[in-house]
């Protein structure tokens, strides 16, 4: 398979990291920073809507960001609020669907009654999925995930003996989208800092120097480059993977 055949990705999964530095490398408050990524997202969105991606899942915040500074954590509560005040009705007549995952139940009544409203306005859309990740963390999701399975099996709805990994997978936050193809990471880090660990099994990571409110569509053009160069083969071997594809 030549590169200009393969595909792009269809889900694709980003931890957008390098805010604070690149407001500090501009002289300028963290939140500016902050405000910066949210042009960024807009850039990605329309980007992945021009190459025909079918997911978008962003890590917009995680269960830890909880112990950043307070003024910091606030600011970014008020900025969530407002780029979904602002921003849905564009999604929205762009058939974008959004959806929000994470434990929703910690943010403010207010900003809970917009994320919902937010999801319903969007649902019935056939374009691209927008995943945001909000207070979010994978191993909250496996654990919320098996609770569910739990509840089942107290209940007499399953059997423990029948619990598999697709019942896992169907209890996920993520259980109506399909895993990540492509994972990158902005910002020079080079770890998953607990974002969708079960669900990427069999990612291909891609991790970049460049901070978040500097990565643009050209970026994104080089991970999904370097992604269509590597040979995803899910067990197998390369022999069997080229069996199939002359069958």
């Amino acid at each position: 398979m030549t590169e200009e055949s393969r595909p792009v990705p269809q889900h694709i999964a980003i931890i957008m990291d390098g805010n604070g530095r690149w407001a500090k490398q501009q002289h300028q408050p963290r939140f500016m920073g902050h405000r910066a990524g949210v042009k960024a997202v807009e850039a990605i969105v329309k980007h992945c809507i021009e190459l025909d991606v079918k997911v978008l899942s962003l890590f917009a915040f995680s269960s830890e960001n909880w112990r950043r500074p307070s003024k910091e954590v606030s600011l970014l509560m008020e900025l969530f609020n407002l780029a979904l005040r602002q921003q849905v009705k564009r999604l929205h007549k762009n058939n974008i669907r959004l959806r929000i995952i994470g434990d929703l139940t910690k943010f403010s009544s207010s900003l809970q009654n917009k994320i919902e409203e937010s999801q319903l306005l969007t649902e019935n859309n056939t374009g691209l999925t927008l995943n945001i990740a909000a207070n979010y963390g994978g191993r909250w999701d496996v654990v919320q995930a098996v609770q569910t399975i739990a509840k089942k099996v107290k209940a007499g709805e399953v059997d423990a003996d029948a619990i598999s990994e697709q019942m896992i997978s169907d209890s996920l936050a993520t259980a109506i989208l399909p895993e990540p193809d492509l994972f990158i990471r902005t910002g020079g880090e080079q770890r998953v800092s607990n974002f969708l660990l079960w669900q990427m099994a069999y990612t291909e990571f891609f991790f970049t120097n460049t901070l978040w409110p500097d990565f643009d569509a050209m970026a994104l053009d080089k991970a999904i480059g370097s992604f269509t160069q590597r040979e995803r083969r899910f067990g197998q071997t390369s022999e069997q993977l080229q069996e199939q594809s002359d069958a």
